[in-house]
């Protein structure tokens, strides 16, 4: 009730009022039935602007923290991300990979829209990040198509010389990869069916594509102060052996 009345009153009227999204492709989402809905990252407010624009309600897997906090402000953000449809899964432990997969496969078997982040992080720099393979592996074991969703976000001017995000969110063709039956597991398998996910991603949203871990930059770019472009420029070539990491709203 409370995703419900987020989006249809505290919430939702006053993003459409003010940002007016627009939203291209919504009868791509499946009207029944389970899928992913596998977007970029740039904004935090992502999560908002996505699920505003289609009637079926989505479910995101959401960092833990969110909802452990202590006093008010933990109470009021833990209700908020409880209620708004998002589940926690921990980050921290050896098994958050594996464990982010298999609560993803379950809302997926419940029948139910999950929206993923296969980036795993929002951008450091707006551009289009490696994607991670556990978007592969629930499509996989699930049979779930998986819907790319583009989050495309300008600037739209007002009067006196002010403006503010004009935002579109593009849902491209459903991609079934049926084909895969059987090969979950299989790392090549995965690595090719996210890699053609965040082609899709690309072609929707325009952005520069950077085949290397978007939390990877982040890390760097804390460590040494340099620039996104920078710690791109050095970093070196993927480790696949360290692919199997789960998408989480970053």
């Amino acid at each position: 009730m409370f995703y419900w009345f987020l989006k249809f009153v505290a919430i939702g009227p006053v993003v459409k009022l003010v940002f007016r999204p627009k939203a291209e492709g919504t009868t791509n989402v499946p009207a029944t039935g389970c899928a992913i809905l596998a977007s970029n990252h740039l904004s935090a407010a992502d999560w908002i602007h996505m699920p505003l624009s289609l009637k079926r309600r989505v479910t995101f897997l959401a960092k833990a923290e969110y909802f452990t906090g202590k006093g008010v402000k933990g109470f009021l953000q833990r209700v908020f991300f409880a209620g708004s449809g998002q589940v926690p899964i921990d980050r921290t432990n050896a098994s958050a990979a594996e464990d982010a997969i298999r609560t993803g496969i379950r809302i997926l078997r419940e029948g139910k829209l999950l929206g993923i982040y296969p980036e795993g992080t929002r951008s450091p720099d707006g551009r289009l990040y490696r994607g991670k393979t556990g978007v592969a592996r629930m499509a996989l074991d699930t049979g779930a198509t998986v819907v790319p969703v583009a989050m495309v976000y300008g600037r739209r001017d007002l009067p006196f010389g002010l403006s503010i995000p004009r935002i579109r969110v593009r849902f491209g063709k459903p991609l079934d990869f049926s084909r895969y039956d059987g090969l979950s597991g299989d790392r090549f398998v995965e690595r090719s069916i996210t890699d053609e996910i965040m082609y899709e991603i690309m072609m929707l949203s325009g952005q520069e594509y950077v085949d290397v871990y978007g939390a990877q930059v982040k890390k760097s770019m804390d460590a040494t102060g340099s620039s996104a472009r920078e710690v791109v420029a050095q970093l070196a070539p993927v480790d696949e052996a360290a692919d199997r990491v789960s998408s989480l709203a970053g």
